[in-house]
């Protein structure tokens, strides 16, 4: 009994890993400290930070916090300053000094003018409240972005590309199975001349090509990856179809009158559904690292979006010329990710077989 438990211990860590990055990927809003959309608050008198860089900021920000931007972010109105002195000069003046951390010298002086509308003009000798220190648990990026804002946000990127490309090819697969294995004759036949030739080109040059027709961009993945992967799905579900049509409880809801719309869903589907349900978690695992691909190539996810992949790209040189975490963190999150889903696949194909 005991052997049992520590067996499934990787299972229980594999499904918290899952639980908790669908919790983070809807309230990553709540988590992160830049909370603009994609995460994408650029300061290049910052970038490539390590990760726990300190720094203080000057922040003349106004950030309008309603329901959709808690969850969606928000467009940033107004101006922030990293600083490491500032002197006021007047009522409406002042200079926001920066030294260059390296070599103790004076990097750079900035003169900010406050107008009327600003919401430090009536403060302005209360500067103290617009100034806070910022910690960076993961550095910064090259161009100087909250590393661990957009790790964060990433999270709902490979999220919600792997159950839009799941649903998309679930919705194809499903229906091209289900009709191809109940009804056989020229039906069958076609659709899986259909299914061949889908099957004999390779996937990720299926991708390539669906998204280069499809063009860049965020919905386009989605599409493009779903039309993909449902080969799988409709191989099994016509496999299935055809040793359940012959069965007892099939010519019995056909003499009751039911119609083949009806026996297909009410009576068929349920009983094949568990391993659409493992294929669905391994084409999960498959839709995100596709994505992944798809990034580091460019023909992805477009920046500004956080994708883990383009992260990737972005920063694939570091791993020899220094700062490698800019590659090595969203690494282990995808490494994570992929393998939580494929070790959560194979246990519940075990169980089914």
């Amino acid at each position: 009994m005991a052997s049992l438990r520590i067996k499934k211990i990787p299972l229980y860590i594999s499904v918290l890993i899952i639980s908790l990055f669908f919790f983070i990927s809807l309230f990553c809003y709540f988590i992160i400290p830049d909370k603009t959309i994609n995460a994408n608050s650029i300061n290049l008198t910052i970038k490539s930070q390590k990760p726990g860089y300190k720094k203080m900021f000057f922040e003349n920000v106004s950030v309008n916090y309603s329901i959709k931007n808690l969850f969606f972010g928000s467009e940033k109105i107004g101006e922030s300053y990293p600083i490491d002195d500032y002197e006021i000069i007047n009522d409406s003046i002042i200079k926001i000094i920066n030294y260059d951390e390296s070599k103790k010298s004076l990097l750079d002086e900035k003169i900010i003018i406050i107008t009327k509308n600003s919401n430090i003009h009536n403060n302005v000798h209360d500067i103290e409240k617009f100034i806070s220190e910022k910690k960076f648990i993961f550095g910064t990026d090259i161009y100087g972005r909250d590393l661990f804002s957009r790790i964060i946000l990433g999270t709902r990127v490979s999220l919600s590309i792997g159950l839009m490309a799941v649903f998309i090819s679930n919705f194809i697969g499903i229906i091209l199975g289900l009709i191809s294995g109940y009804y056989g004759g020229y039906i069958d036949k076609v659709i899986v001349w259909i299914i061949n030739i889908f099957w004999s080109i390779p996937t990720l040059l299926l991708v390539i090509a669906l998204s280069l027709a499809l063009g860049k961009g965020f919905w386009q993945v989605y599409i493009a990856i779903g039309l993909s992967i449902w080969v799988d799905v409709a191989r099994l579900v016509r496999g299935k179809v055809i040793s359940e049509k012959n069965k007892d409880y099939i010519f019995a809801s056909k003499v009751l009158g039911y119609n083949d719309i009806k026996i297909l869903i009410n009576n068929i589907l349920p009983n094949i559904i568990s391993p659409i349900l493992i294929f669905s978690a391994a084409n999960f695992a498959s839709s995100i690292l596709l994505e992944s691909g798809l990034s580091f190539l460019g023909i992805g996810s477009q920046p500004p979006t956080p994708s883990w992949g383009y992260m990737i790209k972005e920063n694939y040189q570091y791993i020899i010329f220094g700062n490698s975490y800019l590659i090595i963190i969203p690494s282990i999150f995808l490494i994570s990710m992929v393998l939580s889903f494929y070790y959560l696949s194979n246990h519940l194909a075990s169980k089914k077989l």
